[in-house]
């Protein structure tokens, strides 16, 4: 039995609490925990899990085996630090932190505890995502000759007229760091390592925001074919994101949940499976079974040892891409209003999830 504290009562609490409540043969919840009483209430209203409103003890509970970090990235290392320094297991909602360099002293403090470190990057746990993982651990696509991501997703601009939403210093960045990282994470796992060539990230006439809502990069594989990411917030009412790579055996299109494998000898395999990711007005539309088997994913390697799938090395290998990215860009580019919108300063609950 995983004995949890859940810090942080936002918008990424809904699956993580729906999934806790399947899991209660194995894990048992020991705390629900946010600084707002008010979303402390609102929580327990809907999911019977002990709440409170004391972080820092629900983390140094020593009842606790881990601690699940879902708050906004700017908060992460501070909490993590003290969860790691007091002997506990971290699963932490992406990113590692806001800063890349603060992310990796998180990666390095965890393994220097011999502690396991989680991240909530759930679209690895998509069965559609599993299954053309087999494929091409097995070779069947052969080798990759060109691939694409594309994440053409929307939000309004009320989403990003929510206080801290969209600004470097809660975030990180915009939606490469906090929309589109969890497909470019998939995309880097399956097609990857990347060498970044060109870039372009730039905030649209559609968004007043600090941070970047549309990239797109021109990147190398590593047999010297190319690969190219989109990813945006401004592409009105929003799109399942898609990946697409072609071998010299196969080629394949995940959209969503689905996977479509066509194989040059003339066979075919198509898996049908939810395509609701929270591309449009409601980022939370999505099922929560990944989110569940991801869980179930930490637990094995907290019992029995090995890492998680979603480790925080590979969470940093994927914050580090991003990095290289918006460094091959340059300033983000104005296309249209110049103004920002006021959403520097998270008020009230700034444990929340900024998804």
């Amino acid at each position: 039995m995983l004995r949890v504290a859940v810090v942080g009562l936002g918008m990424a609490a809904e699956p993580h609490a729906r999934s806790l409540a399947e899991l209660q043969d194995r894990i048992e919840v020991r705390w629900m925990a946010t600084r707002s009483a008010a979303r402390r209430d609102a929580f327990a209203e809907r999911f019977a899990f002990p709440t409170t409103c004391d972080v820092e003890a629900a983390i140094t509970d020593p009842d606790v085996d881990a601690v699940f970090l879902l708050t906004p990235p700017d908060t992460h290392f501070e909490l993590a630090a003290l969860a790691l320094s007091h002997g506990k297991h971290l699963l932490i909602e992406k990113p590692l932190d806001a800063s890349l360099s603060r992310a990796a002293e998180i990666v390095a403090r965890a393994r220097a505890a011999r502690l396991q470190l989680g991240v909530v990057l759930q679209h690895r746990f998509r069965p559609a995502a599993r299954r053309l993982r087999a494929l091409m651990s097995e070779g069947a696509l052969g080798r990759i000759q060109f691939a694409s991501l594309a994440v053409p997703w929307w939000r309004p601009q009320a989403y990003y007229d929510e206080p801290g939403r969209g600004a470097l210093a809660r975030d990180g960045g915009g939606v490469l760091m906090t929309q589109a990282i969890h497909s470019l994470d998939l995309f880097r796992s399956l097609a990857g390592p990347f060498e970044v060539i060109a870039a372009r990230a730039s905030t649209t006439a559609l968004h007043r925001m600090e941070t970047e809502d549309h990239v797109a990069a021109l990147l190398g594989l590593p047999g010297g074919g190319s690969a190219t990411v989109m990813a945006t917030t401004a592409s009105y009412p929003g799109q399942p994101e898609r990946i697409e790579i072609v071998g010299d055996r196969a080629a394949v299109v995940l959209s969503g949940g689905k996977l479509d494998v066509d194989f040059l000898d003339g066979r075919s395999e198509q898996l049908r499976g939810d395509s609701a990711s929270g591309a449009g007005v409601r980022p939370m539309d999505f099922p929560h079974g990944a989110h569940r088997a991801l869980i179930e994913d930490f637990h094995r390697a907290v019992a029995n040892g090995g890492a998680p799938e979603a480790s925080g090395e590979e969470a940093l290998a994927t914050q580090a891409l991003i990095a290289e990215i918006l460094a091959a860009s340059g300033p983000v580019r104005k296309l249209g209003n110049p103004s920002l919108a006021s959403n520097d300063t998270p008020q009230e609950d700034i444990l929340c999830d900024p998804c």
